[in-house]
């Protein structure tokens, strides 16, 4: 993986890390705690988790927040006429400060199901600290657990992927790590994670 010796804090930098992190997604059943997944390190400590539908009674709504229940980001699809009429269906991220109000930190745009093979998903971030929006976008297919999102240098900034011993147990892909590199926020990544997740395995859906 790529490395990049600069802290990039989307979210607060108390989310980046000066060597690669290794987390485990697990994702959690409908049945018993409303669906969503939580992820934690290598200690098995809860460092976030993700609800949907199934915990908060709406459609095309995440949050996520720290492993202790403090909620870190809202995300929202986007709709209206112009939405309808564009080949991308639009994802928003917003950040949550001290005193409860919201910042929009980044964008999604996910291509509509007849553009999805010539358009790539892709990711926007436009903050003060940047003297230009950060552009991303993801690499192979997340449905597998085989992607990563990477900067608009081509850069992976985080890798999704099953380990083999998992795989050979488990057929289903509830289980799977995201390696964050050095420097890069990993609760936006676990952001777009939860898009991701929202897009093609619904665990967040109704």
């Amino acid at each position: 993986m790529a490395g990049n010796a600069n802290m990039m804090p989307i979210i607060s930098k108390m989310f980046c890390s000066s060597s690669q992190v290794v987390l485990v997604v697990r994702r959690r059943p409908h049945m018993v705690s409303g669906g969503g997944f939580v992820v934690t390190d290598c200690s098995q400590r809860v460092v976030f988790r993700v609800d949907g539908c199934g915990v908060l009674g709406k459609k095309e709504e995440l949050i996520l927040s720290e492993g202790d229940g403090e909620p870190l980001l809202l995300i929202r699809r986007k709709e209206g006429l112009v939405e309808a009429l564009s080949i991308n269906r639009q994802w928003k991220g917003y950040s949550f400060n001290y005193e409860g109000s919201r910042k929009l930190v980044f964008s999604l745009k996910e291509p509509k199901a007849c553009f999805a093979k010539k358009h790539p998903i892709r990711i926007s971030v436009d903050q003060k600290e940047y003297s230009n929006s950060e552009d991303f976008e993801i690499k192979g297919h997340f449905p597998d657990r085989k992607c990563s999102i990477v900067n608009s240098r081509g850069d992976i900034i985080a890798q999704v992927g099953v380990m083999k011993e998992v795989e050979q147990l488990m057929a289903s892909k509830d289980l799977y790590y995201v390696a964050v590199t050095p420097g890069i926020d990993q609760a936006f990544v676990f952001g777009v994670i939860a898009i991701l997740d929202y897009i093609f395995d619904g665990s967040t859906r109704c």
